[in-house]
């Protein structure tokens, strides 16, 4: 007896059942057939199809779930496959790009050592060895203390149990209060204080306790590669001549040591080169950034807010613009001008200025320290 014939039977006796039986009975019975012939069709199929086709089901009806669906929900709906998609490979390859972040640092500055060090102390003169050395140790001492501490720290986040700090708006996802400034990662799975961006570089979100140590890092790093881009330039043209002249000469007249040491010069001058060219339009943008008191999620929706001000007839004022300079003060914690020394040229952990959940909303007209 196949399905059809077994359910065109139970349908049967239930219709038999229906003369005799009150209104409830026959709601039960109704409910009892059609699940037994549900669980009978599905009971064939995976269980992740059946998890499949669940999920597509909702996301279809998400779409006309209320009279408040606009284009934004609608995209969000359609596309959420891909955005998981997108930051479960983001989540996962953080690792594999934090080692080869270690790695490429890790083999300049071998090559700075094994290479470039010998030359120096037998060509240059006492002054230059001094610069070449103090400024060489330094730039390599922020640059690594900067990055371990963007991975390691945490951007910051809300706290989940009940208190007394304002907040602006719940978070859709996490069905928590969200502070001011405080936003969303899909990576992360969980709200940010004073987000900026999610970094693959460092694994982490940049937020509030750790945008400063992300900026000082991408700084260092610019100024380190400029300092190898520009210092070993000349270097680079003669080991580009020495390679190019062994090639064209039947006659080898370099050893493998000699090849493999311009072979080291060129490929630091080139990747040096290129990482400070593309860092330093980072460095630059978040400098920008920084310098008008905002992150990189407040640069789209201050000028989406500018825009729809204006339409009105009105002028939007970033609420958290202190001015240039008073910028710069918080955001490297500068109390006091000792601190311009020990808090931003020396590796310095310290906090920020305030916690991350209350801002001061009105511009402050007074510096906060004189210059």
């Amino acid at each position: 007896m196949n399905r059809k014939t077994l359910c065109d039977s139970q349908t049967k006796g239930i219709l038999g059942a229906m003369r005799c039986c009150p209104t409830s009975t026959l709601h039960l019975l109704r409910c009892l057939r059609l699940r037994s012939c549900t669980r009978r069709g599905k009971s064939r199929l995976p269980l992740w199809i059946r998890e499949l086709w669940a999920y597509m089901s909702l996301l279809v009806q998400s779409l006309y779930f209320n009279s408040l669906t606009d284009s934004d929900v609608v995209f969000d709906s359609v596309f959420e496959p891909v955005f998981w998609t997108v930051d479960y490979v983001t989540r996962w390859f953080g690792t594999v790009f934090v080692c080869l972040v270690v790695i490429l640092v890790s083999s300049i500055v071998g090559i700075a050592y094994m290479v470039l060090l010998p030359l120096i102390l037998n060509t240059y003169s006492p002054v230059w060895i001094a610069w070449h050395v103090c400024y060489g140790h330094w730039n390599i001492v922020m640059i690594a203390f900067h990055y371990y501490k963007a991975t390691k720290t945490s951007p910051g986040y809300p706290p989940t149990e009940k208190n007394d700090s304002p907040f602006v708006a719940v978070c859709k996802k996490c069905i928590m209060p969200k502070p001011a400034r405080t936003h969303h990662c899909g990576i992360c799975n969980r709200c940010i204080l004073k987000m900026d961006h999610h970094c693959p570089w460092l694994n982490n979100c940049v937020g509030h306790f750790n945008h400063r140590y992300f900026f000082c890092f991408c700084l260092f790093m610019t100024l380190g590669c400029v300092y190898c881009s520009i210092s070993g330039r000349n270097l680079f043209l003669d080991a580009y001549k020495a390679l190019e002249t062994n090639y064209q000469t039947s006659a080898p007249p370099y050893t493998f040591k000699d090849k493999m040491i311009h072979k080291s010069i060129i490929y630091m001058w080139v990747l040096t080169s290129t990482a400070g060219v593309a860092l330093g339009a980072l460095t630059l943008w978040h400098a920008v950034l920084i310098s008008r008191g905002e992150t990189s999620i407040e640069r789209h929706i201050n000028s989406k807010e500018t825009k729809r001000m204006a339409n009105r007839g009105k002028v939007y004022r970033n609420p958290y613009n202190y001015g240039s300079l008073n910028n710069w003060k918080v955001f490297f914690g500068v109390e006091k001008r000792s601190h311009w020394l020990t808090r931003v040229l020396l590796p310095s952990g310290h906090t920020p200025l305030c916690d991350g959940l209350k801002w001061d909303v009105f511009p402050v007209k007074k510096d906060l320290i004189p210059v």
